[in-house]
């Protein structure tokens, strides 16, 4: 385990480094995910060993600390990620970003582009969501007020989202999983699809192939964004389909 500090006030993110050649690989994980535990199989199969891994766990979870006085929001997530990655001397990644990590790791490629040299994202966060209450995910815990979040709202997702998914959400800061789930549901100005779009590095956006292609894919492609289906998979793809994912992804990083 690594950790550098991110915050004027000294708080750290922390980071599990598989040891290989570089350019480093970045891993991102999701909203109440923790990337050790999301990435670590993926990391370590066999088309995608070999390389600088850095499974890192975003400010406000898993391994990280949890600073009640952090914003959350998609930038502050961004840049203390490259506060990090400065700190573990990295420049010029791969930085493969699932779900709420994928719309980080575009927020990155955008404000830290030196950073950042290929993306993959794996059925990112690109546009504004409606939260709706009783749902899991971004869109239920953006329905709550924070006052409502801390006085219960927790115990109610957490009864919502599965043992699976809570065994790492727990992990996360309370206010650090509301605020990001807010932020990430109201997106960023411009989104992150507009980002993407705008952005030169290779881009690669895997999705879930019986979900159907994402919203905007016939745009995503025209931009020069490779839109690729892995089959066998839900949202969690590198979970549901290690070796579809592994394929897809060693694909991506080689083009």
């Amino acid at each position: 385990m690594r950790h550098a500090p991110v915050t004027p006030d000294g708080h750290r993110i922390r980071w599990v480094e598989l040891p290989g050649t570089g350019p480093a690989r970045v891993y991102l994980h999701g909203l109440g995910a923790s990337s050790p535990v999301y990435f670590a199989a993926a990391a370590a199969h066999p088309l995608l060993a070999g390389r600088r891994s850095l499974l890192l766990d975003l400010l406000g979870f898993g391994i990280s600390d949890r600073p009640a006085d952090f914003r959350y929001a998609l930038e502050d997530h961004a840049d203390a990620v490259a506060a990090a990655l400065r700190a573990a001397g990295v420049a010029g990644a791969e930085v493969v970003g699932h779900s709420m990590g994928g719309a980080v790791a575009i927020v990155l490629a955008r404000r830290h582009p030196e950073l950042v040299a290929k993306l993959v994202l794996v059925d990112a966060n690109l546009d504004p969501i409606a939260p709706v209450a009783q749902r899991p995910g971004s869109s239920g815990i953006a329905s709550y007020t924070e006052e409502e979040f801390l006085a219960g709202g927790r115990d109610e997702v957490a009864e919502r989202v599965g043992p699976f998914w809570w065994a790492t959400m727990r992990l996360a800061g309370p206010e650090a999983l509301h605020r990001s789930a807010v932020h990430l549901a109201r997106a960023t100005v411009p989104t992150m699809r507009e980002m993407l779009l705008d952005l030169s590095v290779p881009r690669t956006f895997l999705y879930p192939q019986p979900d159907g292609e994402p919203r905007g894919a016939v745009e995503l492609r025209a931009e020069g964004v490779r839109v690729v289906a892995v089959p066998e998979s839900g949202h969690n793809v590198m979970l549901d389909n290690p070796d579809g994912f592994a394929a897809a992804a060693a694909q991506a990083l080689a083009g």
